[in-house]
């Protein structure tokens, strides 16, 4: 039986339907019955570096059969030269969930301001109730899909209820519009350091970091920093991809790098200003969680995911103003700025999120969450400020919380 849908079959560990995305089978009576031999599988792994059990990916398919290559269905832009795939994305009531659908649209888009409000069932999505569940979508801005291609877009929304003016439950856009436009004489820069682990699923609930035994640990701590090789950069082709699709999709995506933990993750999102960080760090993570759904990975971005000796993933926002940025703008941090987030530090921690404080303990490179610090260089800290911001005595620094 195969080991996903438990039809029967001969000889092989799974079929084709199970283990490969976007295959058509010319006839519905056959498709539990075309199934391939372990070699590919094993072939697989070998050429793609998936380390997944034996099955196939629809990319290997491509590359490697052309009876599968003809069943496939790209997107044509021949045939839909006045179609735009425009894929809306908004986040749901949990605050931290993304959800998305496809609107098909028989014109170009060209500027977000082109784009229809959409609805949706908020009672799907713990921001309604049945009774009167209808969401309302409002595009905010848009980028280039790199995953479906031309003629297709990224669209982020706002939700709002039915009386188009009241934030959906989730909508902290909305808040954060606002609050821009107020500082916007401080022109504020960010730079958004997001760290996440590469986690395989376990049953039908948990899960274990990618690379990892099940319910054992590889060796400790040390090597797997910014690290090379097979047994230390665990998924690379994840966060590469990752990369590419940003770049692609023209997000301000600065870089990628292994972190502490094995299986984890940091990429950075900046120089960005104002709003634009929120909007860009969102799709940069629809994109890796659409990416790793791909691999048959998921994004986890909690806190502290694995108990112990591990380290947690935080999303350290480096930050200016135009006063920092001036010649002796070292001045306007320490007396100004470090001041007022020391006043505040309870509050920030209250919506820095959920199970923070399992993460801020002290130890690994984090400050405790009863505490509020700054240091020279210290990512022992609650603010770093960085070494090139002391040599210029002006620029930025970070808030690690």
């Amino acid at each position: 039986r195969c080991v996903n849908c438990q039809v029967v079959k001969n000889g092989t560990k799974s079929c084709v339907l199970c283990c490969c995305y976007c295959v058509f089978f010319f006839s519905s009576r056959r498709r539990h019955t075309r199934f391939l031999p372990v070699s590919w599988a094993r072939r697989c792994v070998q050429e793609t570096g998936r380390v997944h059990g034996d099955k196939q990916y629809s990319q290997f398919l491509m590359n490697h059969s052309s009876k599968f290559k003809n069943q496939m269905i790209p997107i044509s832009t021949q045939n839909n030269k006045d179609i735009t795939y425009a894929e809306y994305i908004w986040i749901d009531g949990s605050g931290q969930n993304l959800r998305s659908k496809t609107m098909i649209i028989r014109r170009k888009i060209t500027r977000v301001e082109e784009l229809d409000w959409w609805t949706y069932d908020g009672s799907s999505t713990e921001q309604a109730t049945t009774t009167s569940s209808e969401i309302f979508l409002k595009p905010v801005t848009m980028c280039p899909d790199p995953l479906r291609g031309p003629n297709s877009i990224l669209v982020l929304c706002e939700g709002y209820l039915q009386d188009k003016e009241t934030p959906a439950l989730g909508n902290f856009r909305y808040i954060c519009q606002k609050v821009m436009e107020e500082a916007g004489i401080h022109d504020p820069w960010f730079g958004l350091e997001q760290e996440y682990f590469l986690v395989k699923n376990v049953g039908t609930t948990g899960f274990w970091p990618l690379g990892w035994n099940n319910g054992g640990f590889p060796a400790p701590q040390g090597p797997y920093y910014c690290s090379v090789g097979l047994n230390k950069a665990i998924g690379r082709t994840i966060p590469e991809t990752h990369m590419m699709a940003c770049l692609k999709a023209g997000l301000k995506f600065a870089g990628i790098n292994a972190e502490v933990a094995p299986s984890q993750w940091e990429y950075q999102i900046g120089i960005a200003k104002g709003i634009d960080a929120g909007d860009h760090l969102w799709l940069s993570r629809y994109l890796l969680t659409r990416i790793a759904e791909n691999h048959d990975v998921s994004i986890n971005l909690d806190p502290k995911p694995i108990k112990g000796d591990w380290n947690g993933s935080g999303c350290h926002a480096n930050f200016s103003t135009v006063e920092t940025r001036k010649s002796n703008g070292m001045d306007m941090i320490i007396r100004n700025y470090i001041p007022l987030l020391e006043a505040c530090h309870k509050e920030h921690i209250s919506v820095y999120g959920e199970n923070n404080e399992q993460r801020l303990t002290g130890k690994h490179e984090t400050a405790s969450i009863k505490e509020f610090s700054f240091g020279e260089a210290s990512r022992g800290t609650s603010i770093r400020i960085p070494s090139v911001t002391l040599e210029s005595n002006s620029g930025y620094f970070e808030d690690r919380r």
